[in-house]
């Protein structure tokens, strides 16, 4: 079945909240609205069609809330987790190997094996955020550093939070904003056989009682973005112990000194710094 796909930018976030809602009165197919991550400030607002939609009710539509006109192209008919199974290749951070069940017969021996299903892609270890973040906490390992207590913040997959519950026993929190996140995140938990080694919660920062009941922690992933990192900077001096380390990412490299600074003031000092493509991994110790 033929698809289309439209797609504009809106100037900032209520307008492109709005666009996205009137968008919805169309009945299409389905409606995303994302931050680009460029340092912007501007959102992608994407819309799926089953027909052609009408471009010039569209572009009117655009412009009532000060959007630009949409781009609207034809989607092929691809069965897209088969593409994708076929283009994701297995990712080797470190004593991690993250794989997808059609290579399972790849995993190396001694490896530390993490299975996130294709049909689950974001944050399987190939964007270099998680894989940073990855990289990061097996050097946190090699040193010698053990966490009895770890929480990971904006999950997505959870990921990270399994590949420390495989270095670590005790019980590791997987939280995001997503409910949907929190499905996937609990899905591969269990396909990875580690249920109740990894609980998955939904929540927006530390504002869960599960969360708030295993504070303070020893380690800390927080793989967003930028502005939610700022906000959560006071909320993370006061959730981990001193000594503790936290692992941020989602962070442009032009953005990672303003990121540090609000760190620093919130009693974290830098201890390491690591790019990878357009993105920073930030390794911080609660002072």
């Amino acid at each position: 079945m033929t698809m289309y796909s439209a797609h504009t930018t809106a100037p900032d976030q209520d307008s492109a909240e709005a666009l996205g809602e009137a968008l919805e009165e169309l009945e299409p197919f389905g409606v995303g609205v994302f931050e680009i991550e460029d340092g912007s400030g501007l959102y992608e607002i994407g819309v799926h069609f089953e027909e052609k939609p009408d471009e010039i009710m569209l572009d009117l539509i655009a412009v009532s809330y000060g959007a630009k006109p949409f781009v609207v192209s034809e989607v092929p008919d691809v069965d897209w987790v088969a593409k994708v199974k076929r283009e994701l290749s297995p990712v080797e951070a470190g004593r991690f190997f993250v794989y997808g069940s059609h290579d399972a017969d790849k995993v190396p021996a001694g490896r530390m094996p993490l299975l996130i299903e294709a049909a689950m892609a974001f944050g399987t270890g190939h964007h270099s955020t998680t894989l940073g973040c990855l990289l990061a906490l097996d050097r946190l390992a090699d040193e010698g550093f053990h966490s009895a207590n770890t929480a990971d913040i904006g999950a997505g997959t959870a990921v990270l939070a399994m590949a420390a519950a495989h270095l670590w026993p005790e019980t590791v929190i997987a939280s995001d904003i997503d409910p949907v996140a929190v499905d996937v995140a609990a899905a591969n938990v269990a396909a990875n056989g580690m249920d109740g080694r990894v609980i998955c919660v939904e929540a927006a920062g530390f504002d869960a009682a599960p969360l708030r009941a295993r504070a303070p922690y020893q380690l800390v992933f927080a793989n967003i973005l930028k502005g939610p990192l700022v906000a959560l900077a006071p909320e993370m001096g006061g959730n981990v112990v001193p000594g503790g380390y936290i692992i941020l990412s989602g962070i442009l490299n032009e953005q990672a000194d303003s990121v540090i600074a609000v760190y620093e003031e919130a009693g974290f000092a830098l201890k390491a710094r690591d790019q990878i493509t357009d993105w920073t991994i930030l390794t911080m110790v609660r002072t």
